[in-house]
């Protein structure tokens, strides 16, 4: 049973191998997707969860900025729309249950030309219990909010991890990024 594991663990390996897959970080800091992300600059966000999502995209963004703050070259420009929906309704009418919706519009923009290089959404959303007490309705609405501001950030970042391993957000004097083939050709 134990070699039918290893031979299984084996072939699965060498079979990703040979698909292309390969990590998103691939070359740390000095990497393409490490570069671009270091030259984002997060604009200003409007009201309390623009300054939670901020924040949460600055914090992201600074590990790959190697703790020195935000690149100039790359401006993100986020607009959110944030809503709490009740449902779940009594025979009273009284609300049992909300459902809080993050959604966030975001373009990456390069600040010398104004060009928008990337143009996308990101949403999270989180159901909340209404309970008889309304500081405790509103504490859970607004950990909610934090909550939901970490998962668009995340959302966000990934996003732009992407974009970037895909070679946007590119110096056009900055070589292009090595293209892996399968089987190493």
């Amino acid at each position: 049973m134990r070699k039918l594991v290893t031979a299984s663990i084996v072939a699965a390996s060498l079979a990703l191998g040979g698909c292309g897959l390969r990590p998103l970080y691939a070359s740390g800091s000095d990497g393409a997707v490490a570069t671009i992300l270091a030259d984002v600059d997060v604009a200003p966000i409007e009201g309390h969860q623009g300054w939670l999502v901020r924040n949460a995209l600055r914090d992201r963004l600074v590990a790959a900025q190697n703790g020195q703050g935000a690149g100039k070259r790359l401006r993100l420009d986020v607009k959110l729309e944030d809503s709490i929906t009740g449902f779940g309704v009594r025979a009273d009418d009284a609300v049992t249950r909300e459902r809080r919706t993050l959604r966030a519009r975001y373009q990456l923009v390069d600040a010398a030309s104004g060009e928008v290089l990337l143009d996308a959404t990101a949403f999270s959303d989180a159901g909340i219990d209404v309970v008889g007490s309304e500081y405790a309705t509103i504490a859970a609405e607004s950990t909610a909010l934090e909550r939901l501001s970490s998962a668009v950030a995340d959302q966000i970042v990934a996003r732009l991890a992407v974009f970037a391993d895909r070679g946007g957000g590119r110096n056009a004097d900055a070589p292009p990024a090595p293209v892996v083939t399968p089987g190493g050709q």
